[in-house]
């Protein structure tokens, strides 16, 4: 049994939700998948496997921050994860990406401390998996859903201010968050397939949208990632 995440082989599924949240995990798991049961609530990482439309499907909260996320990945993996999916929130650095808008993460800018210990001190360009990338904008360019394709910036830092919107701008990224960098980094060296969608909670700087605000928006990007792993499925 891995340390962190309390779960046997077989209690994972090989595609796995990943929030941040707790609340959002249970979230997901009452309101999107079938048959739900609890396999893990040590360390208040909730964990659930189900099904969606009869594909076996798990949620695994990560907490915030690339540290915790690359802790509960690895375990996961450990576990028989083969294809992962962030479902998080992001705050937005360009005006037309708006509150309650849809992110897809062509790549991470790395302003974080665990990719680069992952990866040493040289350029690191951590991406999605090309599968999980293709068959996620795919499925966006059918849909109605407001959305941008982009850069995320992946940051150890929350409440840095201007400087965040400053930099992470000027370097094209879209929108910043806490985790995809370490997912993507983590996925390419141990040989599984990730993608990351994100719903934006607000212009970095000012007040976020409230939970029910949110939550349209977190049930489009779950949605999305379940449809799209079973586009990787057939």
């Amino acid at each position: 049994m891995p340390n962190h995440v309390h779960a046997q082989p077989g209690d994972v599924a090989d595609f796995v939700l990943l929030p941040g949240d707790p609340d959002r995990a249970s979230y997901i798991a009452e309101h999107h998948l079938e048959n739900a049961r609890l396999y893990n609530d040590h360390r208040g990482l909730l964990g659930y496997s189900g099904t969606y439309r009869g594909l076996a499907v798990s949620v695994q909260t990560t907490g915030m921050g690339c540290p915790t996320t690359a802790i509960v990945l690895e375990e996961l993996i450990e576990l028989g994860a083969q294809t992962v999916i962030r479902v998080g929130t992001c705050g937005s650095l360009k005006p037309e990406v708006q509150p309650g808008d849809l992110v897809l993460a062509q790549g991470s800018l790395p302003f974080d401390g665990t990719t680069r210990l992952y990866l040493g001190e040289g350029p690191a360009v951590p991406l999605p998996s090309w599968a999980v990338l293709r068959a996620s904008a795919g499925l966006l360019e059918a849909s109605n859903i407001p959305h941008h394709v982009g850069l995320l910036a992946s940051s150890d830092t929350y409440y840095a201010g201007e400087w965040l919107r400053r930099e992470r701008t000027a370097r094209g990224a879209v929108a910043v968050e806490m985790e995809a960098s370490a997912i993507f980094t983590i996925a390419m060296l141990r040989g599984i397939r990730a993608g990351c969608l994100c719903t934006v909670s607000n212009h970095v700087g000012q007040p976020h949208l409230s939970r029910e605000a949110l939550r349209p928006g977190v049930d489009a990007i779950t949605a999305l990632a379940l449809e799209t792993f079973r586009v990787l499925a057939e």
